[in-house]
């Protein structure tokens, strides 16, 4: 495609943008609906991502010891326990911590005060890597001289698994189906201004011109209009996520949860955004001009 070729198409192609204001504007504004909706998708499953890896991180395993042991003796096993391969770290409590902690969880109950720490076990609070391989590491953890007991919650750990798993698998597929639904929408939207010059393009078949040179003025009406698209929906979708964010963090019923900042985002979120809606605009162009160009 030669240099002068390049500016009849571009030329035609924003031409073609605003001859037909209203199926452009509405092109556009499908355009940055759809991508909305996907970008807010995304970035609640993003953030729900980012909580559950938060909680798997803050999930761990008791591993108590042996009452025999001295609190040196007890305090050597970290390194040995940290050892094993999928414990992240080993976090060692004395019977006096412990019982120290215990008190701060029930401050109001007197006869808890004055318990002797001695009742209690010297423990390491064991933090995992990944929480699918926690049966396997607490076997290791029980296996380990010196450890007399190891407390575990196995159906919070699969929990927590399931729940990331089918979160995953939910977010991709309606991503893929919504990106789908996008191209044919603005597909359907680009063919009915095709429609309009069905004659012209009869006319241009009739005099000999190739389908490339009727096809590329509609690729790049396509192109402007999803990138157009793309960075209205962008800015939008910054404004709506930056709203919600100073609402939850404002919310005193949600301050467990953690909004990640859009500036550790807009990077990624501004790629996928252009990257989108130029496929969806150009695929939605050459799908709705293919019918025009067939013998």
């Amino acid at each position: 495609m030669g240099k002068h070729n390049f500016g009849y198409f571009f030329h035609e192609g924003i031409s073609n943008m605003f001859s037909h204001g209203f199926m452009s504007f509405a092109a556009i504004g499908i355009t940055v609906a759809c991508l909305l909706i996907m970008g807010t998708f995304t970035l609640v499953a993003v953030n729900a991502n980012e909580l559950l890896v938060t909680l798997e991180q803050e999930n761990e395993i008791l591993a108590y010891v042996d009452d025999s042991y001295t609190e040196a003796q007890a305090r050597a096993l970290q390194s040995r326990l940290e050892a094993i391969p999928n414990v992240a770290s080993a976090t060692f409590i004395s019977k006096e911590e412990a019982m120290e902690n215990f008190k701060a969880q029930y401050p109001d109950e007197e006869l808890f005060q004055d318990l002797d720490p001695a009742i209690l076990e010297d423990r390491y609070a064991i933090k995992l890597v990944d929480l699918e391989q926690q049966s396997e590491t607490v076997a290791q953890v029980e296996a380990l001289t010196g450890i007399s007991d190891v407390s575990h919650y196995e159906e919070i750990a699969g929990g927590f698994v399931t729940v990331r798993n089918v979160a995953t698998v939910v977010c991709v597929a309606l991503i893929a189906i919504l990106f789908v639904v996008s191209v044919f929408i603005i597909s359907n939207t680009i063919k009915l201004t095709t429609f309009d010059r069905r004659e012209e393009i009869a006319i241009m078949r009739m005099v000999g011109a190739t389908n490339g040179f009727i096809r590329w003025p509609f690729v790049y009406e396509g192109f402007m209009l999803g990138l157009l698209g793309a960075v209205i929906a962008f800015f939008l979708q910054w404004a709506l996520y930056a709203a919600v964010a100073r609402g939850v963090d404002s919310n005193d019923t949600l301050q467990l949860i953690r909004v990640i900042p859009f500036s550790e985002l807009w990077a990624p979120v501004a790629g996928v955004f252009i990257l989108a809606g130029i496929i969806i605009g150009v695929g939605g162009s050459l799908s709705a001009i293919r019918k025009f160009l067939q013998v």
